[in-house]
């Protein structure tokens, strides 16, 4: 078994910063890729940031030079900052954990809203 749990979000208003949180804990020996992805009302859920083991990353480009995403790796945890937030931030932020490269787990998500 293997949870992953998000935590941090919240209300903000626009132009502020939040941190965002993502512990993995469980049967697992290590965790591969780590990322954040979110899903906002009546869309798609999309890609925000990834990072390899290894602390390579990867954004999509709405979130470059806004959004650091980092990790823990003794901690088994991932962290997504939030700066310049926009009101199209706004969503449901979900972690995804790769244990091996078929093997991955998704959190219960936590939301995000950002006001104008």
């Amino acid at each position: 078994q293997v949870q992953v749990m998000e935590s941090g979000g919240g209300l903000v208003q626009a132009g502020g910063s939040l941190r965002l949180s993502c512990a993995a804990a469980g049967s697992f020996f290590s965790i591969n890729d780590m990322g954040w992805y979110r899903q906002a009302p009546g869309k798609q859920r999309e890609l925000v940031a990834t990072i390899t083991r290894g602390g390579s990353t990867n954004y999509a480009d709405y979130v470059k030079a806004r959004f650091t995403i980092s990790r823990d790796n003794a901690k088994n945890t991932v962290y997504l900052h939030m700066n310049s937030l926009k009101p199209e931030d706004t969503a449901v932020y979900y972690c995804k954990i790769s244990v091996t490269v078929v093997l991955t787990y998704w959190g219960r998500g936590t939301q995000v809203t950002v006001s104008s």
